[in-house]
């Protein structure tokens, strides 16, 4: 099993630190032929405008989705979650639409509004989450599992293959989160 974490801007460098402590073969991923290298991707938080624009330079964006389609294990932190949401209500860009979902952007506000909260988390249990500028999911289909909330809001969900979270399980010393990740991969 080879994991990618696309490498284009944001905090992949923390995910594939992860995925190392985890003895798991990883690699960034940038173009459409480091995306045919892996089984499953992670996309990082970052700034899901710039990442949205990089992708679509090389046609990654629709890389993804074809992998999708053929049933390749996504997960989406913070701005992962943005581009992975089938609608992003606050913003006129447009994400990669594989999980029925409608996100905000920053909705837990701005960067000096960064919080740290305690979860209870499906199958896994009690997390310590890192939520930096962090999207709120704000509607999901009846087919989107809540795996975790936050103050009656999902902070971290699934749809068949692909999962999605709010907060940044690579900025704590947690990998259970990871862990689950990679327990969808075949």
């Amino acid at each position: 099993m080879k994991v990618g974490v696309l490498g284009l801007q944001g905090d992949f460098r923390e995910h594939l630190q992860v995925l190392k402590r985890l003895d798991v073969e990883a690699r960034d991923v940038r173009t459409t032929k480091d995306l045919a290298e892996v089984n499953a991707l992670i996309l990082p938080g970052g700034e899901s405008t710039t990442m949205v624009h990089l992708m679509a330079q090389d046609g990654l964006d629709q890389a993804i989705k074809e992998r999708h389609r053929k049933g390749m294990p996504l997960y989406g932190t913070c701005a992962g979650m943005i581009l992975l949401a089938q609608e992003i209500v606050d913003s006129k860009l447009r994400g990669l639409g594989l999980i029925d979902i409608a996100v905000s952007r920053n909705a837990y506000g701005r960067q000096v509004d960064s919080f740290e909260a305690d979860l209870q988390i499906k199958n896994i249990g009690a997390f310590h989450a890192v939520f930096i500028r962090a999207p709120k999911i704000i509607r999901r289909s009846s087919s989107v599992e809540a795996l975790a909330e936050h103050e009656g809001a999902p902070v971290l969900a699934r749809q068949g293959h692909v999962l999605v979270s709010s907060f940044h399980p690579e900025l704590t010393n947690d990998t259970r989160i990871h862990e689950y990740f990679l327990s969808m991969v075949d």
